[in-house]
Formats: structure tokens, C-alpha cells, sequence
């Protein structure tokens, strides 16, 4: 059983939305364009990483001379076009627990290592623009996840401890910022991979937010 909590802090990637495929399939398209290898970008590695994280990933992985400019300009075009095609799909038992929340009054906001721009672009994709009134992105902090900056100001402008707040993340990466921040963290991991990963200190793990949802119902 979950512990008592006053709020929810949402990531957004691969948490509320299926957002972490369509970034890769737009970054190997950047790079198959480049005359890169696109093979060397796993999903598993790229997950919860910050813009500029990334960046330093593909260096590491393409050379110095890596064109940083060009391949966020090519990013970019292949993102738009698929999600003109495609709009991007909500996970298992987001509206569940939206409309839970909405109903029991529990305040709960959005903390992403994604630009708020981007992240409320993301949204309105998959129809869920008008869903959150309060969005904390990675530009409003000095460090992003695994630092624990996100979750802290979150915490902050919902007006609750942040060791009252039930922070959802599919991520080690975000796993890890919200430890540090003292929350109650929550995995519904988005690969095979973070599932299987060993945590400092207890994390609870669902399948996806409908068993949360379920958990909250229990209660």
C-alpha cells in the first residue's frame, strides 16, 4: 500500500506520455541523415536525460566534432512531422488518474527534465493541454534531474513538503532526483531495463498509473 501523500508530482516522458519513442525515432533519423551511426541511440540509455545531458551523450558516443546545431534542427523537422501524423499516445490509466485526483481535490502538477515549451507542446498533442495548471520545466531550475531541484520547486509552488508529495517516474534518472529530494517515490518504469535496476532506498513499483489509481481507491 501506498503511503499517506498530499500531492502528485508527474514526470512527463515515457510517464504520462509515450514521448520517449518518438525523441528516439526522431534522433536516429537526425543522425541517419548525418551519416551516423543511428543504431548506437538505445532507448534505455537516452531515458529521463535533460536536452543537454543528451548532447553530451552523442558526443561522447559520435566525436568531438559532433554538429550539435545541425542535429537538433534535423531532430526537430522528423518530431513535427511524425506528430502532424501521429500525435503522441497517453500511457495506461493517465486519465484514471487525473480524473481521481480532480475528484478527491489532491493537488498535483508536471516536473520535466523537457523545456516547459516543450513539454505543453507535448501535451496539447495528446490532448491534454488544459490538464495542468502548473508545469515545472527544466529551465527553471540550475540543475536537472538526478538533481533534485525540479522536484524541490515543485513541491515549493504546490505549497506542500515535498516528503508529502508522491513523485511518479519511470526513469533511474528521475527515480534518483526524487529520492534525493526526500519524496515518496513511486516506478512505473517505460523499459525492461529500469525494472530490473536496484534502488539505494525503497521505491514503490507499478505495472502503470491505473494500478495507482486503483492504490489511491484503496486507500
Amino acid at each position: 500500500m501506498l503511503p499517506d501523500f498530499d500531492a502528485v508530482i508527474f514526470d512527463l516522458d515515457g510517464l504520462l506520455l509515450d514521448t520517449e519513442s518518438t525523441y528516439v525515432q526522431a534522433w536516429r533519423q537526425a543522425a541517419q541523415a548525418m551519416g551516423l551511426d543511428e543504431t548506437l541511440l538505445q532507448t534505455e540509455e537516452l531515458s529521463g536525460l535533460h536536452h543537454q545531458a543528451l548532447l553530451t551523450l552523442l558526443k561522447s558516443k559520435f566525436g568531438s566534432d559532433f554538429q550539435e546545431a545541425l542535429f537538433n534542427q534535423l531532430s526537430s523537422h522528423y518530431w513535427y512531422a511524425q506528430l502532424q501524423q501521429t500525435g503522441i499516445a497517453k500511457k495506461t490509466g493517465v486519465d484514471a488518474l487525473l480524473s481521481l485526483l480532480i475528484q478527491r481535490h489532491i493537488p498535483f502538477c508536471l516536473a520535466t527534465n523537457s523545456p516547459t515549451k516543450n513539454a505543453q507542446e507535448c501535451l496539447t498533442f495528446a490532448g491534454l493541454d488544459k490538464t495542468f495548471s502548473l508545469i515545472i520545466g527544466r529551465e527553471r531550475v540550475a540543475l536537472g534531474k538526478p538533481a533534485p531541484d525540479i522536484f524541490l520547486l515543485a513541491a515549493q509552488r504546490l505549497q506542500q513538503p515535498i516528503t508529502r508529495c508522491l513523485v511518479l517516474e519511470d526513469s533511474a534518472v528521475g527515480i534518483a532526483a526524487a529520492q534525493a529530494a526526500g519524496a515518496i517515490a513511486v516506478l512505473i518504469p517505460s523499459t525492461a531495463a529500469v525494472a530490473k535496476m536496484q534502488f539505494e532506498s525503497a521505491v514503490w513499483l507499478f505495472a502503470d498509473l491505473a494500478e495507482v489509481a486503483r492504490q489511491i481507491v484503496l486507500k
